[in-house]
């Protein structure tokens, strides 16, 4: 029987890691060896403990994912997991077998996998696949106890309420116990906009929209002060 590869998960984001270890309970030769949630604590990981893959975020508090494997000496084999797409380049310099973009598919982290155990498989395609858009974009929030899957194409807009925030898609609303900024960054740029400290709205569902408020549907969404000029840079708002 061949053994398991252990796993290290390092994020600074509690969504990002329920991913993570539903992805793995679902891979047979995938075992969790440990959780951290900062580099730090992950370097002091693997000096005690054997690893054999480390799925690791880039942008987290201290020191980086991209800093903290340049540090080691002997790295184990590493998948970034990132919402960061502007690092895929680096992340590949660095040795790292492949580079998952926030949100991803089980597919697409069982082929991250597959090239951790199959090394011979070619870089090019890895890097091809993280810098190209994949058509069943999804992510799973904690919602009402369990992981609840949202079709990033569905999502109307995001409202922060507090500790929580409200995810609007076409037929219902998904309340999950997370930042609206963690929020933000599993979504992909180029869909998404910040229009005030409390809305993300998707671009291609606004029907209207000035520098004051948004509008979807019947929806009015009101466009923060900071965020004015973003709204006339992307949607070509002059007066």
């Amino acid at each position: 029987m061949t053994p398991k590869l252990r796993c290290l998960l390092v994020d600074d984001e509690p969504p990002a890691l329920d991913i993570l270890r539903t992805y793995i309970d679902a891979t047979p030769m995938l075992e969790i060896a440990g959780e951290c949630h900062h580099a730090m604590a992950a370097f002091e990981f693997i000096q005690k403990s054997q690893v054999d893959l480390i799925f690791l975020d880039i942008n987290m508090p201290k020191l980086s994912g991209t800093d903290f494997l340049r540090a080691l000496p002997s790295p184990p084999k590493v998948i970034f997991t990132t919402a960061h797409r502007d690092y895929a380049v680096d992340g590949f310099e660095l040795g790292a077998v492949d580079y998952l973009l926030k949100p991803y598919s089980l597919d697409r982290f069982l082929r991250a996998v597959h090239r951790a155990i199959n090394p011979e498989q070619k870089q090019s395609t890895a890097i091809k696949e993280t810098l190209t858009t994949e058509n069943d974009r999804f992510l799973y929030v904690r919602a009402d106890r369990k992981m609840v899957k949202i079709m990033v194409d569905e999502i109307r807009y995001i409202e922060s309420l507090k500790d929580y925030v409200r995810i609007l898609l076409p037929d219902r609303q998904v309340i999950t116990k997370q930042t609206i900024t963690a929020i933000e960054e599993m979504l992909p740029e180029q869909d998404f906009m910040r229009i005030h400290r409390s809305f993300i709205v998707s671009v291609n569902k606004i029907d209207s929209y000035n520098l004051n408020a948004v509008f979807i549907g019947k929806t009015e969404l009101p466009v923060g002060p900071l965020y004015k000029h973003e709204i006339a840079k992307r949607l070509g708002t002059h007066h």
